[in-house]
């Protein structure tokens, strides 16, 4: 039985799980293809809990974590309201399918709602038709505008 719940990043189990699979996941060629640094193991939980705008859910296969969601809310200007950006989605292969995801992103969804969300938005690699479909079944769309304009693009520069 998969049971999903808010993350408490103070939690060593949960900090563990976390860590553990957002590691599997950067180590999938969809994640990049590349570990986790070690320092970013070793600090990400209690960073995470240091910013009220975090929250992270895990879903569970009895004490086996199996998913995670990682949320960072942001602030959308234009609607004066919190915004949720839902920034890393991470299914174990074992359980890919069974649709943990749509259960993950239903408890976002609620804790976005909890704290005056006006939208949850996301990023996706257009290659990763599976997450993809998966994010357009739960209601996730293209963003635009003006149709003239076309469609938003989301575009980094590291520093």
């Amino acid at each position: 039985m998969i049971e999903v719940r808010l993350a408490d990043y103070r939690d060593p189990v949960h900090a563990r799980a976390l860590v553990e699979l957002l590691d599997s996941y950067a180590r999938d060629p969809a994640g990049g293809g590349t570990p986790l640094a070690p320092e970013v193991l070793a600090s990400l939980p209690e960073a995470l809990a240091a910013r009220a705008q975090a929250f992270s859910v895990l879903a569970y296969d009895g004490e086996q974590a199996v998913g995670l969601v990682n949320c960072i809310e942001g602030f959308s200007t234009f609607a004066c309201k919190p915004l949720v950006n839902v920034h890393d989605v991470v299914v174990l292969p074992t359980h890919r399918g069974q649709r943990i995801t749509q259960r993950m992103l239903a408890c976002v969804e609620q804790e976005a709602r909890a704290r005056g969300a006006c939208k949850l938005t996301l990023e996706v690699l257009s290659a990763n038709h599976s997450a993809l479909r998966a994010y357009v079944r739960e209601g996730f769309a293209n963003y635009q505008l003006d149709p003239a304009y076309g469609q938003a693009m989301f575009l980094q520069k590291k520093l």
